[in-house]
């Protein structure tokens, strides 16, 4: 697999994470400012916990789990046009219902506003 296909695979995988996160009921914020190097940290393990999703697979328990403690101010910031012409909306919001959560119609999280 080429260079620019695995940059294409984790920017669509940390695209179908962001939309996991954005579909909790509750958003958590953090109490006090997360460094980058924390943000940076959480989203590679996002991104690892949630991988099977690319490949059609559903999300895991620990994938779950993951977008319940996921910060938003970690995640939202990184999401650009490029990333959302990467997925398809409705059935990241059927990834995030089958883990229980509710989709909040038009939040909005860097790029993307949700339906």
């Amino acid at each position: 697999m080429g260079k620019g296909n695995t940059r294409a695979i984790r920017s669509l995988g940390l695209s179908l994470m962001v939309l996991v996160v954005v579909g909790m009921c509750e958003v958590k914020m953090a109490s006090a400012e997360l460094s980058a190097a924390q943000c940076k940290e959480e989203r590679r393990i996002g991104l690892n916990e949630c991988k099977a999703v690319l490949y059609g697979k559903l999300p895991t328990p620990a994938c779950c789990e993951r977008v319940r403690v996921s910060h938003m101010e970690c995640v939202c910031p990184v999401i650009t046009p490029k990333l959302v012409a990467l997925i398809d909306v409705n059935r990241a919001i059927r990834l995030i219902e089958g883990c229980g959560r509710r989709v909040p119609r038009h939040f909005k999280c860097g790029s993307i506003t949700t339906p």
